[in-house]
């Protein structure tokens, strides 16, 4: 294509067209109206748990992170279980260790609850992983994960009026299983793509890289001139939702939306307090995701599954985890956020306790999910706990067995959400929030 009289109307408007993602969002939003009217109509029958949380940041470690190498250090285990790792540190919770490489996160203890005895005896990725993110066990129906369930509830049909979408992945689709489930594509995350330790941050509809704002803005009157189908149907119902669903889709793209994820508007020692990488400028985007008011925000951190150079890789991730994760925690708190705010570190399962040093492994950790650890601060959680605990070798849950239905309707319970009500649908299914608990000690009444 040598210039504009070559180019079709079709690839003219398929230039013009903002991201997939703005359109989506505002025909959420047009979507929402009618089901939020319907909504008042009908009342709502059942009282709900009162809410102490309005936000969740899950950390989640993509491949599973090693218990022993973070939050249940077993150094009397020997060194063909702890390797390097030795000599746990105490943090500033009473009798409360972990493993050395966590200095700053020792400071922050008293803020987070460990859990040291989760557990569902999976070890594959896809299973496990679906079973951490919705509490349920697989079967006929696929469950939504627990941001989606929250975008129900907390979404744009219950009050909602956020910049941007209510269920936000920071920044590449987590994968393994849908993650809206049976609830539709309406329910699933806005993955941000990008790199926010980059300039710009360059957000999946948000700002293209290497367009610059007049173009864009050209691209879009050239897009208007050719739409003379438009122009002739301007008082259709139809087209005027189209209308409004591009008019919101380029305010995320020009307006504050875009303000939103521009970490340049925080000071450079505020950025450098988190670590200037993709996990550390991630969590500062989560702030700023909860100061506006998203109700769910993923941080997808990838780099966990080590099944080899295990402690090679321990010596680059665990430092910048630390350093990103107390200054999010410490950074919530003076802002008066962390009350309202769950923030839940974990993966889909462990990893295998004892080191596999032959090959072709040289030294790395398997899969492991009879015992793991997750953590939990703020949004109701009380800090400087420990709960459960695994046996002197980190293998199996030797106390307090918690599922991943404990623990997600623990969550559901703190953000004001019945885990035990009914979970509305678009399919019109007769299903529950939460599975009935039928194993464990259930949820975690004693940190709330």
């Amino acid at each position: 294509m040598n210039g504009w009289n070559e180019m079709t109307r079709r690839d003219a408007v398929k230039m013009g067209l903002v991201g997939a993602a703005g359109l989506t969002v505002s025909g959420s939003r047009v979507l929402a109206a009618d089901q939020k009217a319907k909504k008042k109509k009908r009342g709502t029958g059942k009282s709900k748990p009162e809410a102490k949380a309005k936000s969740v940041i899950q950390i989640w470690m993509w491949g599973g992170p090693s218990h022993l190498d973070t939050f249940d250090p077993k150094p009397g285990a020997g060194e063909d279980y702890c390797g390097p790792y030795k000599k746990p540190i105490s943090t500033n919770a009473d009798g409360v260790q972990i493993c050395e490489m966590l200095p700053k996160l020792a400071k922050h203890a008293d803020k987070y609850s460990i859990i040291r005895s989760m557990t569902h005896g999976i070890n594959g990725h896809e299973t496990a992983s679906y079973m951490v993110q919705t509490g349920h066990e697989p079967g006929r129906l696929v469950y939504p994960s627990m941001g989606a369930v929250v975008s129900v509830f907390k979404g744009y049909e219950h009050g909602y009026d956020g910049l941007v979408p209510p269920y936000i992945v920071l920044t590449q689709p987590q994968g393994r299983f849908s993650e809206s489930g049976f609830l539709g594509p309406k329910y699933k995350p806005f993955s941000t793509g990008g790199d926010p330790a980059r300039t710009p941050f360059a957000v999946e509809g948000i700002v293209a890289r290497g367009i610059s704002d007049k173009r864009q803005k050209d691209r879009r009157e050239l897009m208007h001139s050719l739409d003379t189908l438009g122009r002739v149907m301007g008082g259709n119902e139809k087209f005027a939702e189209l209308d409004e669903c591009e008019e919101e889709a380029y305010d995320l793209m020009f307006g504050d939306a875009r303000k939103l994820f521009d970490l340049g508007q925080e000071k450079e020692a505020m950025r450098e307090r988190y670590g200037m990488n993709t996990f550390g400028q991630s969590c500062l985007a989560a702030r700023r995701l909860v100061e506006h008011g998203v109700p769910y925000i993923t941080i997808n951190y990838r780099g966990w599954d080590t099944h080899k150079q295990h402690f090679e890789t321990m010596a680059r991730k665990l430092p910048e985890m630390d350093q990103a994760m107390s200054a999010l925690l410490g950074d919530l708190s003076e802002r008066g956020l962390l009350d309202s705010t769950i923030v839940w570190w974990g993966g889909e399962f462990g990893r295998g306790p004892k080191i596999q040093k032959e090959s072709p492994w040289n030294g790395g950790r398997s899969h492991h999910g009879k015992c793991f650890s997750s953590l939990v601060a703020g949004g109701g959680f009380k800090g400087g706990r420990v709960i459960g605990a695994s046996d002197e070798k980190g293998m199996e849950v030797a106390e307090r067995a918690v599922y991943p239905k404990d623990l997600i309707g623990s969550m559901y319970t703190l953000l004001g959400i019945d885990p035990d009500g009914k979970l509305p649908n678009p399919r019109g299914l007769d299903v529950k929030v939460m599975p009935r608990s039928e194993k464990g000690e259930g949820r975690l009444t004693e940190i709330m």
